[in-house]
């Protein structure tokens, strides 16, 4: 097992949105607590904006730390493994959004100290990125409904009531919905190609987790070489209901309304061209080319998570088996 502090030096670069209070009080705890654990070249940068962030990571990743640690909501944590992906840098997520699907899916505590301690005396496995027309992303890449309801989300909501506000967001989307159709092809040939009507959304899932604690598929894992791929037809209210109750399972992709499958590799293309909703940003648009780049990332997880394994050579920061 390959562990995290297995060699004298460790060069730590710690990267908070501060926009907060609470952001700013895990900046502190965190750096303290890498200190406290005999890390002693640890650079921290409060960011306070997406454009500081962005330009943060580029000049973090540019140097090229042996882990990074990226305090921030699913969309931050994605700007940072888009950055690092292919190289020796380990990722390690203080979860501090909203939503911290990433977070989830690794199986870490919600609680950004905890959160810490657990890398801390962890182990390192690689997981798989998703790529949406060149885009990284962890969790999820949507568009339809998704995209509607980020937009609704009112971000003094997020605050108050935390995950709460995406049921709150999705009504309100819901009924201003308008249905779309999409073709898929599938450019590895592993599937036939299809064309859907009347769709309430799509969704390509690389990893476990989405929307506050959804689960893509029962078996669905950042760590298995694979894409999930669903759609789900508009139908009727009491249909949705029905759905929206195996949210949390993943057991949704069952129900006659869903069109489930699991692939490397697919181009959707819509009637008009559609926002595309990556880690909650909107980064790209339809017609979309999904592909996915096995054991990408570098990831400190908790000892016990089942998030994933260390496949191929590790990292230079680790030099010895435990």
């Amino acid at each position: 097992m390959q562990t995290l502090l297995s060699r004298d030096s460790v060069k730590v670069a710690l990267v908070v949105n501060a926009g907060s209070r609470r952001g700013e009080d895990a900046l502190a705890s965190s750096e303290k607590m890498l200190r406290d654990a005999g890390i002693e070249d640890v650079r921290a940068y409060a960011v306070h904006s997406g454009e500081e962030l962005e330009s943060t990571l580029d000049e973090v990743a540019a140097d090229q730390p042996d882990l990074l640690v990226i305090g921030g909501g699913d969309g931050s944590v994605s700007a940072a493994a888009a950055r690092i992906a292919g190289t020796d840098v380990v990722l390690a997520v203080l979860p501090l959004g909203t939503a911290n699907d990433f977070a989830r899916t690794l199986e870490l505590d919600q609680d950004p100290e905890t959160a810490i301690q657990q890398v801390l005396e962890g182990k390192i496995i690689n997981v798989d990125i998703g790529k949406a027309n060149g885009h990284t992303y962890l969790n999820v890449a949507s568009f339809g409904l998704s995209v509607a309801v980020t937009d609704a989300l009112d971000p003094r909501l997020k605050k108050l009531i935390g995950p709460a506000a995406y049921p709150v967001a999705t009504l309100q989307a819901y009924r201003h919905h308008r249905p779309f159709t999409a073709r898929l092809e599938f450019p590895d040939g592993d599937h036939d190609t299809v064309e859907l009507d009347d769709l309430l959304q799509v969704a390509v899932g690389n990893g476990r987790h989405y929307g506050g604690g959804n689960t893509v598929s029962p078996t669905a894992s950042v760590d298995d070489d694979l894409l999930d791929v669903y759609a789900i037809v508009r139908g009727r209210m009491r249909d949705h209901v029905s759905i929206a109750r195996l949210l949390k399972s993943g057991h949704f992709i069952e129900h006659d309304q869903v069109h489930h499958v699991t692939t490397t590799a697919v181009r959707i293309t819509t009637d008009e061209p559609m926002p595309v909703n990556l880690d909650g940003e909107i980064l790209t648009e339809t017609p979309t080319d999904f592909t996915l780049e096995s054991n990408a990332l570098h990831v400190a997880v908790p000892i016990r998570s089942r998030a994933g394994r260390l496949d191929g050579p590790p990292p230079d920061v680790q030099d010895q088996e435990s």
